[in-house]
């Protein structure tokens, strides 16, 4: 079940701001991280917590991993050096993907959610917005994963911690808006509270087997948590003095 739409009828300027992270994540994607084959530049600028905890870059060896399931060894990358102050890779980190699903559905959410938000705060207190909450998810995820003991060189990357800030910020000031939803061969309209609060639910639900040590498949649910957390924080104090919700 996805979203595919939502009631855009209140929208009174044009979503530029919206628009281009769009069209720059997709760039990043496409011609920076060659459609996920560049694992160099990908390794070197995402998000490594023991590069946030510790403040220094860390650069390690690629090691050949065979997979007990399948018998087949596999080449994971080691971690490249990062040419700029590590903290950085905060904001890098969010506009770049794992692979062609991630980056489609992230900006399937940002496409339909981000222009209200945008029309509420205004382009520059959009932008401010989108990219606090991706670097306080990032934070999230950072420290779950020191809280949680789990491997501090695995990278993180992808905007859904800024896309979760989105959601939550929409599921507050717009919760009975209509969300047109795509169920297996169904669509349908539910309000934002139920389309927004699933997701949400989900995301809990398989944040909490992190602290039972289920595998959670390399999602950083702690940072669409956390992103969610502080989009509904923070985004009336991201409001103009003159809108009211």
């Amino acid at each position: 079940m996805f979203p595919i739409g939502d009631d855009n009828s209140d929208r009174t300027i044009t979503p530029y701001v919206n628009y281009g992270l769009i069209v720059l994540n997709i760039l990043v994607f496409v011609f920076l991280q060659g459609m996920s084959g560049n694992s160099a530049f990908t390794y070197s600028y995402a998000t490594v917590p023991g590069e946030i905890l510790s403040g220094h870059d860390i650069v390690t060896s690629s090691q050949t991993v065979t997979d007990p399931t399948t018998g087949q060894q596999i080449l994971i990358p080691g971690l490249g050096p990062t040419p700029i102050p590590v903290y950085f890779t905060l904001i890098t980190s969010m506009f770049m993907h794992g692979g062609i699903a991630h980056i489609a559905g992230n900006m399937l959410y940002l496409w339909i959610f981000g222009d209200n938000i945008e029309n509420a705060l205004g382009h520059r207190r959009y932008l401010l917005f989108y990219l606090l909450c991706g670097i306080l998810a990032s934070l999230s995820h950072v420290f779950a994963t020191k809280l949680l003991g789990q491997n501090l060189l695995v990278p993180s990357l992808g905007a859904s911690g800024a896309i979760s800030g989105v959601l939550g910020a929409y599921i507050l000031l717009y919760p009975r808006r209509r969300v047109t939803m795509f169920f297996i061969r169904y669509v349908t309209q539910v309000s934002a509270f139920w389309a927004i609060g699933i997701w949400i639910v989900f995301q809990l639900v398989s944040g909490l087997g992190m602290l039972g040590g289920s595998d959670t498949g390399g999602v950083a649910y702690a940072a669409h948590i956390g992103g969610f957390a502080f989009g509904l924080l923070l985004v009336k104090l991201f409001l103009p003095r003159n809108v009211e919700h």
